[in-house]
């Protein structure tokens, strides 16, 4: 082997990348098991995939000292990297298992496993199923390794996987206009969005030189002049791509659509895992990448996060006054508000440090386990009412007083009341991070929007306990069916998820006092 070879050699640690790989093994041994397991053994298919899940999940508890990186650049190779850019650096790390990688991909792994036992019942009765546990998974493992890239290709790269299998899930009721409309949108929407960071990262690589995260920290403080505005230009395209991922005003137009059309359980698993992707590379670009332009970015997130959570508020506000309108509709609605409020502590890190990303993370582990369980209690009513508008949840108590009293309190969660504790945690401690960092304004305008979410949250917990009424009664009598075991698992899973981290917030708030990085 010549030197030069040799300095191009990279180490790999095969444990620390096992759990997004062993993910992509899943998927490629369900699509190939699907050409030879007979039409009545489908449901296999599924269970392997759970499988796969939970083995991908068992692989955390080895990193969990958050230590671990690979793909990294050999001594030979870091030390011409660094000639070759005349000291500017040493070169870094492509992989990095450290906690914030491993909190993400718990909670990308936990709802892909979530999605997947709702999901039983659907690729049964109406989806092919080879094709869905094998998007699931590879869209899965493209989730779990985003939170783990140091460098901008990883990042795009693990972007896209997640991406990619997800425009297929949403169109994957064959003959269904609705899916296909919602699948093109979606599509559409996140080509743009790729199309833009694309040309922020060129442009960003264009002025420093290297696309490892924290060697554009470094190198972005010290560019020249002369290409100090395609820096700038970099930062804000890069922006604004993820902007389109996570769902923010006034890139969110695709949502409500895109939701509606979904089978339900893909629905929650972009509500959840999609807007978990984004979120985390918009975390990674901002707060480990680009620190040295908060100036340009902090201003940016702290607009987008006010106007975030106005329009998803309102807007919601508007489907609960009209109980024809889908009950999914809603949730799409109250996914954009909430992204409002997950953004607030990344603007908050632009003007007191890191440690504010805490704040996120703790309030994306609340909203991951309340929402998906509010999605597979909306699983379980459109068994019976296939149009699954606001109406029909009305007297669920009356028939189903344990699911009535679970979505209540899901719901409850989702609007920060008790007894729902984990949701009124996590929603101080993002107005903590909004005043701590100085932003007065940004925090008295998210009271108003809690205030606007109170409204629509306890319109719909209170129409659960009313009794039918009038033609009500008739329509609205629920039509016995068989709920399949995994949907009551999902449900109870969630339920007591959520129970646990009202009876100890600490669990997921001591993410909020600590730093990730």
């Amino acid at each position: 082997m010549t030197p030069t070879a040799a300095s191009l050699v990279q180490s790999v640690d095969w444990l620390t990348i096992a759990p997004p790989t062993l993910t992509a093994v899943a998927a490629l041994a369900v699509l190939v098991a699907d050409l030879f397991v007979p039409a009545r053994h489908k449901r296999l298919l599924g269970w392997t995939a759970i499988a796969g899940l939970v083995a991908s999940i068992a692989l955390l508890v080895p990193l969990r000292a958050g230590d671990r990186s690979t793909f990294c650049l050999t001594p030979e190779a870091a030390e011409a990297a660094e000639m070759a850019q005349n000291g500017a650096g040493l070169a870094g790390c492509s992989y990095t298992a450290d906690h914030f990688t491993l909190v993400i991909q718990l909670l990308v792994l936990g709802g892909a496993l979530l999605t997947a036992l709702l999901s039983l019942s659907d690729t049964e009765e109406k989806l092919p199923a080879g094709e869905y546990w094998f998007l699931l998974l590879s869209s899965a493992a493209g989730a779990a390794l985003l939170p783990a890239s140091r460098d901008l290709a990883t990042l795009v790269v693990a972007l896209e996987v997640a991406s990619l299998p997800a425009f297929a899930l949403v169109g994957l009721r064959r003959g269904d206009r609705m899916s296909s409309e919602a699948a093109l949108k979606f599509f559409l929407s996140s080509v743009t969005a790729t199309a833009v960071t694309l040309l922020g990262v060129s442009f960003v690589y264009a002025a420093t030189g290297t696309l490892h995260l924290t060697e554009i920290a470094q190198r972005l403080g010290d560019v020249p002049g002369q290409l100090e505005t395609l820096a700038e230009a970099g930062v804000v395209l890069t922006l604004i791509g993820f902007a389109f991922k996570t769902a923010a005003v006034p890139f969110h137009f695709w949502v409500p659509d895109t939701y509606v059309g979904a089978p339900l359980p893909v629905a929650g698993y972009l509500s959840v895992v999609g807007k978990a992707v984004g979120f985390t590379g918009l975390i990674l670009v901002t707060v480990v990448a680009f620190p040295s332009y908060a100036d340009v970015w902090g201003p940016a997130l702290t607009v987008l996060a006010a106007l975030t959570m106005t329009v998803g508020n309102v807007a919601a506000l508007r489907q609960a006054s009209t109980r024809a309108w889908s009950a999914v509709r809603l949730l799409a609605w109250s996914s954009v508000a909430q992204a409002g409020y997950l953004l607030v502590p990344i603007a908050a890190a632009a003007y007191s440090g890191d440690d504010q990303i805490g704040a996120t993370v703790a309030y994306a582990l609340m909203y991951a386990v309340v929402n998906l369980g509010a999605f597979a209690v909306a699983a379980l009513v459109a068994r019976s009412h296939p149009r699954n508008r606001i109406a029909d949840y009305r007297g669920l108590y009356a028939t189903r007083p344990l699911t009535a009293l679970v979505m209540g309190f899901f719901l409850l969660n989702l609007a920060g009341l008790p007894p729902g504790i984990i949701g009124l945690f996590a929603k101080v401690t993002v107005f903590s991070a909004a005043v701590d960092a100085g932003l007065g304004w940004l925090a008295v305008i998210m009271g108003v929007n809690v205030v606007i979410g109170l409204v629509y949250y306890l319109r719909w917990t209170a129409l659960l306990f009313r009794a039918p009424q009038g033609a009500e009664a008739a329509d609205g009598a629920p039509v016995p069916v068989r709920v399949p075991a995994a949907l009551t698992t999902a449900i109870a899973l969630t339920a007591v998820a959520g129970v646990v981290l009202s009876g100890y917030p600490q669990i997921a708030l001591r993410f909020a006092a600590d730093s990730l990085f």
